[in-house]
C-alpha cells in the first residue's frame, strides 16, 4: 500500500488545491446569486447547469485523455478552469451563471475523469477502499476548510472570484513537476452504462442517487442556513460541517468495505442518510445551531461518502483494462443525478419552504437503500476482480510499467478468492509536446 501512496501524492496535491478552490466557489456562488435577487429555482437551475456540464464532460473525457495524456488533460483543464472563475465577476443573469457554471461543470467531468482514473489504476481489490480513502480525505479536507474563508471578506467584491482563480492556477504545480510516470492513456473507452448496470448495479444507481440527494443539498445548503436565520458565515459554515462529518468516516468506512461486501456498506450509508435527514428537519426547527452543524456532520458522514464505495465496488468487479471507463460511467450516473436533484431540491423547497430539502433528501435516501437490499437478496456476494499499475518513478523520455491483474474467482457465492495471473510487463512510449 505504501508503494501505491508513493505513485498518487502528486496528483492528489494537485486534486486538493483544486477541491480548496472548488469549496470557496461552492459557498460564493449561492450567497451571491442570492445576494443580486436570483430566486431559490434560479439558483437550482443554475447548479443543475453544473450537472448538465458534468455529464457532457463525462463523455468527451476519455477521448481527450487518450489524445494527450493524464498530465496534459489535467493542466489544460485546470487553466481553462480558472479563466471561467475570473469570468463569474461578470455574470449578473440566470443565464450567464447557468452557462459559466456549465463550463466549470464541464472543465472537472474530465479533471476527475483523470484524478479517479489515476487513483484507481494504482490500487488492487484488497486495499482499493483504503487508497481511495487517503485521496478522498486530502480532497475533503480542502473542501472542509475552504468555505470557511467566506468570513474572510465580502461576496459583494471580486476579490473571492480572483482567490478561487489563483489556488485552481496553482493546481497546475503539483501535476507539472511530477517524476512519476503517469498511467497508460486509455483507448477504446466509452460510457457504458447499460454493461455496467449489468455488472454492478448497486454502484450505477448508487452514484446516480448520489447526485440526486449531494448536488442540491451541497449547491443550495448556504441558502438553507440563511433561510433558518443563520448569518452568511454560519450558513456557509454548514458546509464545513458536511466535509468534516464526511472526513471524519471516509477512512474507517474503506476500511470496514475492504472487509466486506461493498453493497452492505451503501445500503447502510444510504439508510442512514434518510434518518438524519428528518433529524435535520427536528434541529433546524428548534433553533438550536449547535445542533444544526452537528446534525450536518453526520449527514456528511453517510451520505459524502457513498459515491466512494461505490467506485470501490465497481472496481472490484470490472477487468483492469475497463478501469477508466467504469470511472468515466460513474461519473456520467452521479453527474446525470446531480443535473436533475438540484431542479427536485429547489422544488420541493420553493413548495414546502426549507424543509422542502430534506424531505426530499430523506425519501431518495430510502430508496436507494430499498434497491441495494433488494439486490443483496438477489445475489448474495458478486465475483471480483482488481488491478494494480505500478510504475517506476523516472524522468527518462519512457519507463516501463509492470500491471497485475489478480482475479478472484470464486467457486460458490462465498468461497475465497483466488488470484488468476501473473505479473506482465508492458512498455509505454512518452508523448512528445
Amino acid at each position: 500500500m505504501h508503494s501505491s501512496l508513493a505513485l498518487i501524492w502528486t496528483v492528489t496535491a494537485a486534486t486538493t488545491l483544486l477541491q480548496a478552490a472548488n469549496g470557496l466557489l461552492q459557498a460564493l456562488m449561492p450567497l451571491r446569486m442570492q445576494a443580486e435577487g436570483l430566486s431559490i429555482n434560479s439558483i437550482g437551475l443554475v447548479a443543475a447547469a453544473y450537472g448538465l456540464g458534468f455529464s457532457s464532460g463525462c463523455f468527451l473525457a476519455p477521448a481527450f485523455i487518450r489524445h494527450v495524456g493524464y498530465i496534459r488533460a489535467f493542466a489544460s483543464l485546470a487553466a481553462v478552469a480558472a479563466v471561467v472563475v475570473l469570468a463569474m465577476t461578470q455574470a449578473h443573469t440566470t443565464l450567464a451563471w447557468a452557462l459559466l457554471r456549465g463550463t466549470i461543470g464541464l472543465t472537472f467531468a474530465c479533471i476527475f475523469t483523470v484524478t479517479d482514473g489515476w487513483i484507481s489504476a494504482r490500487a488492487i481489490s484488497s486495499h482499493r477502499g483504503r487508497i481511495m480513502s487517503f485521496y478522498m480525505i486530502c480532497t475533503k479536507l480542502a473542501l472542509m476548510v475552504s468555505p470557511l474563508g467566506i468570513a474572510l471578506g465580502s461576496i459583494d467584491a471580486d476579490g473571492f472570484f480572483m482567490a478561487v482563480s489563483a489556488v485552481m492556477s496553482l493546481s497546475l504545480l503539483p501535476i507539472a513537476a511530477t517524476t512519476t510516470e503517469e498511467p497508460p492513456a486509455p483507448s477504446g473507452v466509452k460510457i457504458r452504462v447499460r454493461s455496467l448496470f449489468k455488472a454492478a448495479p448497486s454502484a450505477v444507481v448508487g452514484s446516480f442517487v448520489v447526485g440526486l440527494v449531494n448536488g442540491p443539498v451541497i449547491a443550495i445548503t448556504p441558502v438553507f442556513g440563511v433561510s433558518i436565520g443563520l448569518s452568511q458565515d454560519k450558513a456557509a459554515a454548514l458546509l464545513f460541517a458536511l466535509q468534516a462529518g464526511s472526513l471524519a468516516m471516509q477512512y474507517p468506512l474503506g476500511w470496514l468495505s475492504d472487509r466486506t461486501d461493498r453493497r452492505y456498506i451503501i445500503a447502510a450509508l444510504a439508510g442512514g442518510t434518510s434518518l438524519v435527514s428528518l433529524l435535520i428537519l427536528f434541529v433546524s426547527a428548534s433553533g438550536a445551531q449547535n445542533l444544526v452543524l452537528v446534525s450536518f456532520a453526520i449527514w456528511g458522514g453517510l451520505a459524502l461518502c457513498i459515491y466512494a464505495v461505490c467506485v470501490a465496488h465497481a472496481c472490484d468487479i470490472v477487468d483492469p483494462g475497463q478501469i477508466i471507463s467504469t470511472v468515466g460511467t460513474l461519473l456520467f450516473s452521479w453527474a446525470t443525478g446531480v443535473t436533475v436533484g438540484p431542479l427536485l431540491g429547489a422544488f420541493a423547497m420553493d413548495l414546502m419552504g426549507p424543509k422542502g430539502l430534506f424531505i426530499y433528501s430523506a425519501v431518495v435516501s430510502l430508496a436507494l437503500t430499498v434497491f441495494v437490499v433488494m439486490r443483496i437478496r438477489q445475489l448474495p456476494r458478486p465475483a471480483a476482480k482488481g488491478g494494480f499499475v505500478e510504475v517506476v518513478p523516472s524522468g527518462a523520455a519512457a519507463s516501463t510499467i509492470t500491471a497485475r491483474n489478480d482475479t478472484q474467482s470464486p467457486s460458490r457465492d462465498d468461497a475465497e478468492p483466488q488470484p488468476q495471473s501473473a505479473a506482465s510487463a508492458v512498455a509505454r512510449a512518452d508523448t512528445s509536446s
